[in-house]
């Protein structure tokens, strides 16, 4: 009786599945060995041509706030990082010494505009020379009284006259030099109310409560809120620059964060020690984002731009003309031809179609031909 024959084909099913199990792992081994290359898949998309610069971020102006009188500080509500609006009151100084002297003067207009309305204390004396002169030209028409004598009593009155007359010049002038002195007064007490002269920023504060200053001395520094952005551009690019170009605009404080922005003038010559070209740029800012002056950065402006373009980021280049493509888990070099290039992304005219995958971190890490993972970063 023939016996059935399985034991040989069991054992060589086992060994299969076990081999196929141990290949399994193996690759997995393997594969979990593999670096792990970052790609990036190229876009289609705008590229654009820009010039670079640097910024600087500037106040519009500063102000060094300065009394113009003398005086001793009575009360002040300046403080460093203090916000200050135009025709706010920022330091009083001491008042009472001209506050005497106004009132001394506003006494002697009174009495100077008296003597104005009284006229001179000559007017009776020449009324009365008057009456006299007139009664002796009738004594002479009369043949009563001799001529000449008549002419020396006139000479006589006529001097008078002008006498009284000189007298009340000088009493209206005494009231005019009154009444400037007071407006010269009450002008200077005016200044010793120290007010704001625009918006601002409190910088640097220099005197305090109590302090008695010089006249022209330094109270305080004063830095406007609004803010210029200045980009300088290099002479040879200069050319290509024209209002209204868009730009985009990156920080140091702020990192990788990116901020849109307009030409909104330019300067027409260049600084003498640099020789660059200075532009002011129009900067859009999200809500509650501030610019300290001192600010600096780099900006990219754009002179030209085209659609439907192949774009990959700017550090997945070797050098200027090589990327890593990532195809079939191998690294390959390939050699592009670069088109538009911007500050973060660059277009690229033959080497790479849209949806390839390019490395763009830890490239010294790759070498052609490499078996790699891939893990795939947003653009």
């Amino acid at each position: 009786m023939n016996q059935p024959k399985t034991a040989a084909p069991n054992w060589i099913l086992r060994l299969a599945v076990t081999g196929a199990v141990l290949a399994a792992v193996a690759y997995g081994v393997t594969y979990a060995l593999r670096p792990v290359a970052m790609v990036v898949a190229a876009l289609t998309g705008s590229a654009v041509r820009t010039v670079p610069g640097t910024v600087e971020v500037k106040a519009e102006f500063g102000i060094e706030l300065k009394s113009e009188v003398a005086g001793r500080i009575i009360s002040s509500t300046l403080d460093v990082g203090q916000r200050v609006f135009r025709n706010d009151v920022l330091v009083q100084i001491d008042t009472g010494d001209i506050d005497l002297e106004i009132e001394r003067i506003k006494n002697e207009i009174t009495a100077a505009k008296r003597k104005v309305e009284l006229g001179s204390i000559l007017r009776p004396e020449v009324l009365n020379a008057k009456d006299t002169l007139d009664n002796l030209e009738r004594q002479t028409k009369a043949g009563a009284y001799p001529a000449a004598e008549f002419e020396k009593q006139k000479r006589l009155y006529q001097q008078l006259e002008q006498k009284m007359e000189l007298d009340e010049v000088n009493n209206r002038l005494f009231l005019d030099n009154y009444q400037n002195s007071l407006r010269a007064k009450e002008r200077e007490k005016s200044k010793m109310t120290i007010i704001a002269p625009s918006d601002g920023v409190v910088i640097t504060v220099t005197t305090r409560i109590g302090d008695l200053i010089d006249r022209n001395a330094s109270i305080a520094s004063i830095i406007a809120v609004g803010r210029t952005i200045e980009a300088k551009i290099s002479e040879e690019n200069f050319a290509a620059v024209k209002l209204g170009q868009k730009a985009t605009v990156r920080f140091l404080t702020f990192g990788a964060d990116q901020y849109n922005a307009v030409i909104s003038k330019i300067l027409p010559s260049a600084d003498a020690a640099t020789q660059r070209y200075t532009v002011i740029l129009d900067l859009a800012l999200p809500e509650g984002r501030v610019l300290l002056p001192g600010l600096t950065g780099e900006v990219s402006i754009i002179i030209a731009e085209r659609a439907n373009a192949v774009i990959i980021p700017r550090r997945a280049l070797i050098g200027q003309e090589y990327v890593y493509v990532v195809a079939g888990g191998r690294v390959e070099q390939r050699k592009v031809t670069k088109g538009y290039d911007s500050m973060n992304v660059v277009e690229i005219t033959a080497g790479i179609q849209a949806g390839e995958e390019v490395l763009v971190e830890q490239l010294d890490r790759f070498r052609e031909g490499q078996r790699v993972r891939t893990q795939v970063l947003p653009n």
